[in-house]
């Protein structure tokens, strides 16, 4: 029987679920049963990327969950956001999983284009009245990118809404992805979960504060 493996950052008050193969399916909840459960019923969106990609995944066919390893986390993991570095980003990566792994974070960055192309620039409040509208969410994931990839050594300067330069981006983030330095401060694994869990973070965000 196949297994679905899965790690786990445990934050202070907040544990993330991360699925080690399909980089950017993480949910986080208040306990690990929890986070697991929420990253579960996640699989039919996260089908959606991997499909987008070209890639076959039928949550009915991942197998047992079985959870691999157990990683302290920070108080930015009880913030919201995957923050610590498993053992398992230290694996190397074949070229096969290298370009598997390039196509999701290509569908994941489509999609999102996709969805800010067809939501409203004011979006649904959230649950405490709070939450970025369309625009500035846009440029949030943009920036945030930018951020990420200056720990494999790659450097831009602020983007300012214009697409041609955050394509550019977007294509040294790739080749860095397949051609990293030597020695960086995030493995390349780890990169390509972080920034793909923020793209379809926030995806998932703007689909639900646009339709609801």
């Amino acid at each position: 029987m196949s297994k679905h493996r899965v790690y786990l950052e445990l934050g202070p008050k907040k544990v993330f679920a991360c699925s080690v193969d399909w980089p950017g399916w993480c949910r986080i909840d208040k306990t690990e049963e929890a986070a697991l459960d929420h990253l579960i019923d996640y699989a039919p969106r996260y089908q959606v990327i991997a499909e987008r990609a070209g890639i076959a995944f039928d949550p009915a066919d991942l197998g047992d969950v079985v959870v691999v390893e157990r990683v302290k986390g920070t108080l930015t993991t009880d913030f919201g956001a995957p923050d610590a570095k498993p053992d398992v980003d230290e694996e190397p990566m074949d070229d096969a999983e290298r370009d598997r792994t390039v196509a999701l974070m290509r569908a994941a960055w489509d999609l999102f284009d996709e969805c800010v192309a067809v939501s409203p620039e004011e979006l649904r409040k959230g649950p405490r009245g709070g939450g970025r509208d369309r625009d500035k969410m846009a440029a949030h994931v943009e920036e945030a990118e930018r951020a990420y990839i200056r720990k494999v050594g790659v450097r831009f300067p602020p983007l300012h809404g214009d697409r041609d330069k955050r394509d550019a981006m977007r294509d040294a983030t790739v080749a860095a992805f397949l051609d990293p330095p030597p020695e960086t401060p995030w493995p390349v694994r780890y990169l390509a979960r972080r920034l793909i869990w923020h793209v379809v973070d926030h995806l998932w965000e703007m689909e639900d504060r646009r339709d609801q």
